[in-house]
């Protein structure tokens, strides 16, 4: 097994590689530097630690400023100050490209349009998100890589630390696939007042996880997957939702 030090030199490199890319590569390297997240151990440990109990689409609706379209140049994203918030947001961010629950081309056109270039829009994407996520990994381990300099606010990685890992990954994949399904649903030909119950549904399952009611979580899904298929609108991610909804009442 690699040592910590060496876990965290191949995660700055598969960032740095994210960053010195060609556009049309981008995706694969998001890609490369997540499976270089889940190859890592004490990696993986951070990042179930930090996103334990995290919610992302909050965070969503607050980090990602959108009050204009297109190239009006108002739509930006705006980083979590805190130092767990940051790194929970970033990498869950990454794993919608990855999954493409949000196109990172769209992403790249409404919250870094530059001169309305790909490649300008890539760029500013990576100084702002990649450089920001290197750099707090980079402080977070600098005792391991010897650094001596330390970013104010920037805890070493054992103060972040925490229990309950994989739940705290479960709770992620289920926000996630949640956001996934509310997205199918506006999409979808399913009425106006059965979407407002899907929605619903969806909204309050997902509180219901965080606050560990297991039977709340049961009825919920039940609901939303009969309206699911009374609607005829049954998705390739509700198989996974309720699988991953399993693994979790596991841990409770």
């Amino acid at each position: 097994m690699l040592s910590t030090q060496e876990q965290v030199f191949t995660f700055l490199e598969k960032c740095e590689e994210l960053k010195k890319c060609k556009f049309i590569m981008a995706t694969t390297k998001i890609k490369d530097l997540l499976k270089c997240i889940v190859n890592s151990p004490e990696l993986y440990r951070l990042f179930d630690t930090v996103t334990k109990d995290y919610d992302y689409l909050s965070a969503k609706s607050k980090c990602m400023v959108r009050s204009g379209d297109g190239f009006s140049g108002k739509n930006y994203v705006v980083l979590p100050k805190t130092v767990g918030q940051r790194l929970a947001f970033i990498f869950c961010l990454l794993v919608e490209f990855d999954r493409d629950t949000l196109n990172f081309n769209d992403f790249l056109q409404i919250y870094f349009s530059e001169d309305g270039s790909y490649i300008s829009s890539y760029r500013a994407f990576c100084n702002k998100i990649i450089e920001s996520f290197e750099e707090v990994i980079r402080q977070a381990f600098k005792n391991q890589l010897g650094l001596d300099e330390d970013e104010e606010g920037v805890r070493p990685v054992m103060e972040i630390y925490g229990s309950n890992s994989e739940r705290a990954r479960l709770i992620t994949d289920i926000s996630l696939a949640i956001e996934g399904e509310k997205q199918f649903i506006g999409r979808s030909s399913m009425p106006k007042e059965d979407k407002e119950g899907a929605y619903r549904m969806l909204s309050e399952l997902l509180s219901a996880v965080r606050s560990g009611n297991e039977k709340l979580i049961d009825a919920l899904i039940c609901g939303y997957n009969y309206c699911a298929l009374y609607n005829r609108c049954v998705s390739d991610g509700i198989a996974p939702l309720i699988q991953a909804l399993s693994e979790y009442e596991d841990t409770l």
